[in-house]
């Protein structure tokens, strides 16, 4: 059976024809059967089948000498809130459960004409309402690496799955860390990239004015790969970026690497900021020279993105009505009707953040709440651009805790909500950054640090990860085996 871990190295192979697409697709498909009973990654694994007959496609393809991406054949997981043309797309809610929408989306039709073959929807936090895969309507999903602890949210799901070697890539989203939480908690790699890089169309909505598609992957090479399939303007996203697609194969100079210094608080654990001081070594032993930075906004991040975040989600959320798609529960009247479907079919976490939304937006409350998150809003926009006057990159930690036991933190939301105090500055600001496997705390639980950049500085961020990742040497983990 090949190893999952690498999709570079399985595209030499498939090239090489040391094994084909069908194989490949074979041995994803026995992994996830094999595996996720004990770690509950995928929410629908598509139909073998189907699978394989696609796998023999691009076999047929490749042996008549068409010209295909380097890619074509690699299987990849999906997160649940993008869409895939029949395929069940639920993001993890009751309202959603039995929905297949009749297109896919633009970043996943982008891998599919790449000839990637989609195996399955991950699992995650309902809507993307959570930082640890257990707000989730159907299961909890487990964290590779200890299945007592949590992966992180709110793409767990994406981040288990290529942590356990079922896939070798995924796609997840990021609003306010939910790519780039679980990589760290999962020790995979994660990256947000720039707002507006990747079209939006076919991913539903929770934040409008954040989310985004990113890829995971075992190192920062396929992680950069997966990115260059999907980034690129979309004219069915008015938020895509007109810009070129960046050349993610770019050398990279001498750095200067920001510390900030708000993210070295007692709020992180002992074991993340000794990892920051060995890698902060690591910076310096590239040539790279390590400048301490204050970004004294990062306090009032966390208030301004809850705000910022529910009122756009209680806004996206009143599609869901039980009239033209999704759950319906029937009800005496059209009053009935709406308050019995969205009653059963939103989790308790979605009702809080509706309710918390549609407070500070209404009359009375608009500008001591939400605008006001807004001006902090622009203001940590401000301070981020004048920190790369002074640095090119920031380095420090995407959360301050490794995984913790899974239901710690599910009856206690303030306790969660803390957990994305080191992720949500760079979500508010819009800027790309990546997560790099950099150690392990006693227990062996990976530690994962956050490379961020200017807007649309992605490439910099990959090449700059890429030489980081290579002096880190962070062990590739072991080979899961049946049962978990």
């Amino acid at each position: 059976m090949p190893s999952l871990r690498s999709a570079k190295r399985l595209s030499t192979q498939l090239q090489s024809r040391e094994i084909s697409a069908v194989e490949l697709a074979q041995a994803c498909i026995d992994r996830v059967l094999d595996l996720d009973t004990g770690i509950d990654a995928f929410l629908s694994v598509r139909d073998p089948e189907n699978v394989i007959a696609e796998a023999k496609k691009v076999d047929l393809r490749r042996r008549a000498g068409e010209s295909l991406s380097p890619f074509a054949g690699i299987p990849i997981a999906v997160k649940d809130n993008i869409a895939v043309e029949e395929q069940p797309l639920t993001c993890a809610s009751r309202i959603l459960e039995h929905y297949q929408p009749p297109y896919s989306a633009t970043a996943v039709r982008r891998l599919q004409d790449a000839g990637l073959i989609v195996i399955g929807k991950t699992n995650m936090d309902e809507f993307g309402f959570g930082s640890s895969t257990e707000n989730s309507a159907f299961k909890a999903t487990k964290n590779p690496r200890n299945v007592d602890r949590v992966p992180g949210g709110t793409s767990g799901g994406s981040a288990a799955a290529v942590a356990a070697g079922m896939v070798p890539w995924a796609i997840g989203t990021d609003t306010g860390g939910s790519v780039r939480q679980p990589a760290s908690l999962c020790g995979v790699v994660g990256m947000r990239p720039s707002y507006g890089r990747v079209s939006r169309y076919g991913l539903v909505a929770y934040a409008s004015s954040m989310d985004q598609i990113g890829p995971f992957s075992n190192n920062v090479e396929d992680a950069a790969a997966l990115l260059s399939l999907i980034v690129g303007h979309d004219p069915c996203d008015s938020t895509s970026v007109q810009d070129d697609a960046p050349d993610f194969e770019g050398e990279v100079r001498s750095l200067r690497i920001g510390i900030p210094d708000e993210y070295r608080s007692d709020d992180c654990e002992p074991a993340i900021r000794e990892v920051v001081d060995q890698t902060i070594e690591k910076v310096e032993s590239l040539g790279w020279s390590a400048v301490p930075v204050g970004l004294p906004l990062t306090g009032y991040a966390l208030s301004a993105y809850y705000l910022i975040a529910s009122v756009e989600a209680s806004s996206n959320l009143s599609r869901y009505d039980g009239v033209r798609y999704g759950l319906r529960v029937p009800g005496r009247n059209w009053t009935d009707m709406l308050f019995s479907t969205r009653t059963e079919g939103f989790g308790v976490e979605a009702k809080r953040r509706i309710m918390l939304g549609t407070f500070a937006s209404s009359s009375g409350y608009y500008d001591e709440y939400y605008l006001n998150a807004l001006r902090v809003r622009t203001m940590i926009v401000r301070e981020f651009a004048r920190a790369f006057e002074q640095v090119d990159l920031l380095l420090s930690p995407v959360s301050p805790t490794t995984a913790w036991p899974l239901g710690q933190r599910t009856h206690d939301p303030m306790s969660m909500y803390l957990s994305d105090v080191y992720s949500v500055p760079v979500a508010l600001a819009g800027i790309p950054a990546i997560v790099i496997p950099a150690g392990n705390d006693p227990m062996n639980l990976p530690i994962g640090l956050q490379l961020a950049g200017p807007a649309m500085g992605d490439a910099l961020v990959v090449g700059a990860g890429r030489l980081l990742e290579q002096a880190l040497e962070y062990p590739e983990p072991p080979e899961l085996s049946a049962p978990v």
